[in-house]
């Protein structure tokens, strides 16, 4: 369908307008210089398209192979790229057995349950070896899964799903862990397309000061299964208290079994790890698609370890002595390659987080960090806002000490970036604003700390070997600092890169490579740029903004405006906690932008508040921003994962049904929201 067209020329899909000022820049505190592990200026010519692929060999070499491998990248079947073919290894070995020589004794992960009466476990790396190995005897000689075979997981943020998925990955049992907000219907999704017949849960967990029965879900996720053709022959229930069963839903016999009555069966048995071929598969991750079923994301051992092993060291400077908390849920990509792998791969102290940040209020977050002692903080930007929003002031209250701060998942609006640096950090620590994807393993832009300065909402250039690119809809490079925004690909291959979409190869290739490929016929990797389906602007110094997905565009008289410049200027507005942007229809205009927006904790509605937010879009981006209407709402509608529903909130304004709201959150929100229209 042609675009409107706005003084004679048709504007392209790609090129949003794009009227973001460049942002002061900050330099990192000469103390973190002086201990990061990356300081060497030559590493982004080191890692230059000249030195492609063979500069991913020093990413592979933090690894302890069995066998070396032969050819670093083979790309004779584009784009199905395969990663340090002939190399033997293990993903578990390399995040656990390797480090017993000098980390028995030191603690691998730390998990901080909801509840702050209860005390924060400390496994060590060698009882996390003993635990791993106990379940992994479990899952082969109970569970009868072996090499290949894929196990769903339906597990929330406690310590047993790690040792579950490392138990998995020293059998070389591939495993799809679902994130455990999702219905007991979206697990059996993943539970068919994967094929398969163990689904491993647990009976509860805690979220927002409630136990929550999670058992439940399994029982759907086995029935709805079956009616698609795939049976269950076992599901294996780890306990929230071993020894006692949490969940008010009954256990069906010769089904259901406790994870931890069985493992008693199972006493310090020892499984040797499985010498796994580089190219197999380590793990399956689900992502949406804007239509049709989940796709599985198929990652590979040796690429996506190397990946995640050197992304980890080098952009998030994880050290042995560093505690690291990565605020996200290991049901996501971020908490894979960014809880688990990397970090445990580097023999790291790794924080895992059971409950939700603002619970029970907004201090929650920074008493861990003084208790622990963290130093090395990786959150979103929906948790920061929400943080921001809810305890602007918490931090100073307590003493702990960052030396480096991530942020992951979504741009971060400038407003809030500052917040994180100034509050947070401290004005000490170091943020990378990270951009990558589920598909993508591991982070694909980011300053690199001890080199690059930071920028406000700017993700940074391509990390060392990533090469971006963005193109016009033509497939023309649009040259940094044009002002023109369009679709970000990257030149190369990297081994964090999915293989393929599990079990559906064309959709792999249509989704990510048809659009820019130059030659469906080449073997060469120079033809396959692949396709992230982000809009993005290249300023002048290299840096990109990342502008949301290509479809979170509101085209208004021909001019296309992206939602998320729209709503980093609401949040300028001090009294604005969080703020989301959905298209209207309009009968003149094809679109317009409703902004809703909530207010920070005591901050009453008011026509002045909702003038300000009309003034500063009109002032940020110009008159053709200006909002049809502004809403102040009492809280957005989130998923269980912190993301606000915009879908949710666009059915209200385009007065529509707003379909199933059960899941959110915070369902009772939407029908306050609907009273205001």
């Amino acid at each position: 369908m042609a675009e409107p067209k706005q003084t004679g020329t048709e504007v392209s899909e790609a090129q949003i307008a794009v009227h973001w000022k460049e942002e002061e820049t900050y330099q990192p505190a000469s103390s973190f210089i002086a201990q990061a592990n990356l300081t060497d200026s030559n590493v982004l010519e080191r890692y230059g398209l000249d030195n492609f692929p063979n500069c991913f060999k020093e990413y592979a070499d933090l690894l302890d192979w069995y066998e070396y491998w032969h050819t670093t990248l083979d790309h004779s079947k584009p784009p199905y790229w395969k990663w340090f073919v002939g190399g033997k290894l293990n993903a578990c070995y390399n995040c656990v057995d390797r480090h017993l020589p000098k980390y028995k004794n030191k603690t691998a992960l730390h998990f901080v349950p909801e509840p702050e009466e209860e005390r924060i476990e400390h496994i060590t790396f060698q009882e996390l070896y003993v635990r791993v190995n106990e379940f992994a005897a479990l899952l082969r000689d109970f569970a009868g899964l072996k090499r290949g075979d894929r196990v769903t997981l339906h597990m929330p943020m406690t310590v047993d799903l790690p040792i579950t998925m490392l138990a998995c990955a020293r059998l070389g049992v591939i495993h799809s862990q679902v994130f455990s907000g999702f219905s007991g219907k979206a697990c059996a999704d993943r539970i068919v397309d994967s094929q398969s017949r163990v689904l491993i849960t647990e009976d509860a967990y805690y979220r927002g000061g409630k136990l929550i029965d999670h058992k439940e879900k399994a029982d759907i996720a086995v029935a709805e299964a079956e009616k698609e053709g795939q049976k269950v022959d076992k599901v294996l229930i780890w306990q929230r208290y071993p020894g006692k069963y949490s969940a008010e839903t009954p256990t069906v016999e010769g089904r259901d079994f406790f994870v931890n009555d069985v493992l008693k069966n199972y006493k310090r048995a020892v499984v040797e790890p499985e010498r796994m071929l580089s190219e197999e598969v380590l793990f399956l991750m689900y992502t949406s698609g804007t239509t049709g079923k989940p796709k599985g994301a198929q990652h590979s051992i040796g690429g996506y370890m190397a990946y995640v092993t050197g992304t980890s060291k080098f952009i998030q400077d994880i050290h042995p002595e560093d505690v690291y908390w990565c605020m996200a849920d290991i049901g996501w990509i971020t908490g894979h390659s960014y809880i688990v792998y990397g970090p445990l791969a580097l023999a790291a102290s790794s924080v895992i987080f059971e409950g939700v940040p603002t619970h029970p209020d907004a201090g929650r977050p920074w008493r861990v960090a003084e208790e622990l002692d963290v130093n090395i903080f990786h959150t979103s930007p929906t948790a920061i806002r929400a943080l921001r929003r809810v305890g602007p002031d918490e931090p100073a209250k307590y003493n702990y000490d960052f030396k480096h701060m991530t942020t992951v998942g979504e741009p971060i609006e400038p407003e809030v970036w500052r917040w994180y640096y100034n509050v947070v950090g401290k004005k000490k620590a170091v943020i990378v604003d990270t951009w990558w994807q589920t598909e993508t393993g591991g982070f694909l832009c980011s300053t690199v700390p001890a080199l690059h300065a930071m920028k406000p909402g700017s993700a940074g250039p391509g990390v060392p070997g990533i090469h971006p690119i963005i193109f016009d809809d033509d497939g023309k490079p649009l040259p940094a600092g044009c002002g023109k925004a369009g679709n970000i690909c990257i030149q190369n291959p990297w081994p964090g890169l999915m293989q393929t979409i599990w079990g559906d190869d064309e959709r792999f290739v249509s989704q990510y490579y048809r659009r820019y490929c130059k030659n469906p016929d080449s073997k060469d990797w120079r033809d396959w740029p692949y396709f992230a389906g982000d809009g993005a602007v290249e300023a002048p110094d290299g840096y990109f903004r990342i502008l949301g997905r290509i479809d979170d565009v509101i085209n208004v008289a021909g001019h296309r405006l992206g939602t998320k410049e729209l709503e980093s200027a609401a949040l300028m507005v001090s009294e604005v906690g969080e703020a989301a942007v959905v298209p209207v229809a309009d009968p003149i205009k094809g679109k317009i932008p409703h902004v809703f927006v909530s207010l920070k904790p005591g901050i009453p509605a008011s026509k002045e508040i909702e003038q300000s937010i009309t003034d500063k879009l009109a002032s940020e981006i110009g008159p053709i921003a200006k909002p049809g209407r502004v809403w102040i709402v009492p809280d957005m509608p989130k998923t269980r994962s912190g993301k606000i529903m915009r879908r949710v909130l666009a059915a209200v304004a385009n007065k529509q049904d707003t379909g199933d709201t059960t899941t959110l959150a915070n369902p009772d929100v939407v029908e306050k929201i609907k009273q205001l229209a």
